[in-house]
């Protein structure tokens, strides 16, 4: 579990709200931390924009947010941190639907303390830092795959010779068309018919 200072961005306009998640935080002994407090999406986006901080707490009914969309565009703009919905609704629903659309986890104001509130922020920071990490390893597997060279189609190959007429209309050796256009080595041996043919 993480162990160093912790830096929160806590978006909520009801002073009583965020001074209460303020003491939660401060109650947890151990609980390194750093909390900024903004009032609007606005200056919520403005911060975002300067400093990334390690987590986002984000209240759903801001004056310039009174919908939940509004809420799923900043965690859409800023994707790479984790953010936490804060609700006063007692409805899952809104909770689950904002973690459909990219939040980390959902907290229902008044039924929360210290614990749980630093537990959810902790798992959520974890849980992003997994999900950039195969968003990653995806990325590089792609991008691998593309790079990957096959053969394919019709080949033209001289009957005497065994040339292949690569793409460019130039006659090449077998052995080295196969090595430009495939992440594969030749080796040289001989086969057991050439092997008897030749004694």
């Amino acid at each position: 579990m993480i162990r160093r200072t912790i830096k929160i961005l806590l978006v909520e306009d009801n002073p009583g709200d965020a001074r209460l998640v303020m003491e939660m935080l401060r109650s947890e002994e151990g609980f390194r931390h750093e909390l900024t407090h903004t009032a609007t999406l606005q200056h919520a986006r403005e911060h975002l924009s300067a400093v990334v901080p390690d987590v986002v707490l984000l209240d759903l009914s801001l004056p310039d947010g009174q919908n939940k969309n509004s809420a799923i565009s900043l965690i859409e703009s800023f994707n790479t941190v984790p953010v936490v919905i804060l609700t006063g609704l007692d409805d899952a629903s809104v909770g689950m639907e904002s973690i459909q659309r990219g939040a980390q986890d959902y907290l229902i104001k008044g039924q929360t303390d210290g614990k749980l509130m630093v537990r959810v922020i902790q798992y959520s920071i974890e849980r992003k830092l997994a999900e950039i990490e195969k968003e990653r390893l995806i990325s590089e597997l792609q991008e691998m795959f593309k790079q990957v060279k096959t053969l394919r189609g019709l080949l033209p190959m001289c009957t005497r010779c065994k040339k292949i007429r690569d793409d460019s209309g130039e006659w090449v050796v077998l052995e080295e068309f196969i090595q430009e256009n495939s992440n594969t080595d030749i080796s040289h041996g001989i086969c057991p018919d050439c092997a008897a043919g030749h004694h």
